[in-house]
């Protein structure tokens, strides 16, 4: 079996070409019952092309396609403990790799798979990019509908949902949707939410495009949750019950874009490392943090689509998408009424139909295979993003902490952009706990741009600006 660069191109799949070339994905991995399975993934539904389905490959790498195979939208995946299997997109696979499909799920856009909030026991949980909840009895596979997102949040109309991201945790449910669009950066609320459910009602926590949740059981319960907006991408933390929230530098200008931003995830890989996908950039996370101690790391950049990352054998295994040359088909309404939400549009004429991508052919996915110390050796951690853009700010109110260490060249770019001079603390917290110290207090005249350049070896873990009059400033930083 020889790999270049990690990658065997015996192992790579493909979707058909006609009558409509579509996605073909790597949706979500698991290893069980001694092989790697995998799921592939269409654009929207078994409307949108032909030839995915469910992979397996084994000790050997010897890959097979499953006779369950379906077409649809996957990238699901979760052990149910009690019951001893895999939720794999809409398939339940046992210890010894035999399969069942659950019907009611196939025509859904399946994007995460999570414990029930109240009958972990006997019930899993869906969400649906089209932002259903949906509960399956794993004894008698019937499918309920528990939640319609759209509803619950009471999210604008208009805009198309892509919920990606979902968790529970002792009775409540956090969700994640990463619509976000040019309105999002003119002030216009696209849906984009970070929210969840506890005590029987749902709460917003973040209205912009969010990504990914996940978290442990064990170890004091921390869960994360990721997303971005116009100035950075941010960092949630939840813990007792309490959100707190950080900023992370953007590493790469491909991931401005809910279609972009697809499934960034956060991965235990190794032996409780978590390992996060977040705009173009690697982290590392503890999943144990003591008191307000949060610690993150960047590892590299990287250009490639990180649609599910695991382990199998001893080597981290990467899916992608990466060539998808997929037919603009306008399927989605907003028909929450009726319908709750889920997609009931049908295909334009396919004489109609617009490429997407004219330069591109065959669609196609491979997997990587590595291991975890090479995630090192991807380009220079590297990134830019800000606190603040021509935001209103307040005397006395420090901005969001910004990731600060584990970056070589660091500068900061402030621009007062109110009607009077105003100065401006930079604080750090070197330990990473919530403990700040004044750095340097700069004054920036009406209109003006200052530029301060951090020394080399400066290896304060957290950053953030603090003015002291009210204004409207912008505040970046560039590490490089």
């Amino acid at each position: 079996m020889n790999f270049i660069s990690g990658i065997n191109p015996k192992l790579a799949v493909s979707a058909d070409i006609a009558p409509v070339r579509s996605e073909c994905a790597v949706g979500a991995m698991m290893a069980w019952a001694d092989k790697l399975w995998f799921v592939t993934f269409v654009g929207h539904t078994s409307r949108s092309g032909s030839g995915t389905g469910l992979y397996s490959i084994d000790a050997d790498f010897n890959i097979e396609r499953h006779e369950q195979s379906v077409v649809g939208t996957y990238a699901n995946r979760w052990i149910h403990s009690a019951t001893d299997q895999v939720c794999l997109g809409p398939h339940l696979i046992d210890p010894k790799g035999n399969v069942r499909t659950v019907p009611g799920l196939v025509d859904h856009r399946l994007t995460v798979t999570m414990d029930h909030h109240e009958d972990i026991v006997n019930k899993v949980s869906y969400l649906t990019m089209e932002g259903l909840i949906l509960e399956l009895d794993l004894r008698t596979l019937e499918v309920k509908t528990a939640f319609n997102l759209l509803k619950e949040l009471d999210l604008p109309s208009g805009y198309q949902p892509h919920f990606k991201g979902g968790y529970t945790s002792n009775g409540t449910i956090i969700v994640a949707n990463n619509s976000y669009d040019e309105a999002d950066t003119q002030g216009i609320w696209t849906g984009g939410v970070l929210a969840e459910y506890q005590d029987g009602k749902w709460e917003i926590i973040e209205r912009t495009g969010s990504l990914e949740v996940y978290g442990r059981r064990n170890f004091g319960h921390v869960i994360y949750a990721t997303g971005w907006d116009k100035r950075s991408c941010y960092l949630r933390v939840r813990q007792n019950n309490k959100w707190r929230k950080y900023r992370i530098p953007k590493s790469s200008a491909c991931y401005e874009h809910m279609w972009n931003t697809e499934w960034t995830r956060i991965r235990e890989l190794e032996h409780e490392r978590y390992i996060a996908d977040i705009h173009g950039g690697f982290f590392e996370l503890s999943p144990v943090n003591f008191g307000e101690n949060t610690i993150v790391r960047p590892i590299s950049t990287h250009l490639r689509c990180v649609t599910d990352i695991t382990m199998f054998k001893g080597l981290v295994v990467m899916g992608s998408n990466q060539l998808s040359p997929h037919m603009e088909l306008d399927w989605w309404r907003d028909d929450r009424t009726e319908n709750e939400g889920v997609d009931t549009g049908t295909a334009m004429d396919l004489t109609q139909r617009l490429d997407n991508n004219p330069t591109g052919g065959e669609s196609q996915v491979g997997l990587w295979f590595g291991h975890l110390e090479e995630l090192w050796g991807y380009g220079k951690p590297r990134g830019w993003g800000g606190v603040w853009h021509s935001d209103e700010v307040t005397g006395g109110v420090a901005s969001d902490p910004y990731l600060m260490t584990g970056y070589d060249k660091k500068c900061l770019h402030l621009r007062n952009e109110g009607p009077v001079s105003n100065q401006f603390d930079i604080q750090l917290d070197f330990l990473g706990d919530g403990s700040w110290t004044t750095y340097r207090t700069i004054e920036v005249t009406s209109g003006a741009l200052e530029v301060v350049v951090f020394p080399d070896g400066l290896g304060a873990h957290w950053v953030r600006l603090q003015p002291k009059s009210d204004g409207v400033a912008s505040g970046f930083f560039h590490y490089g």
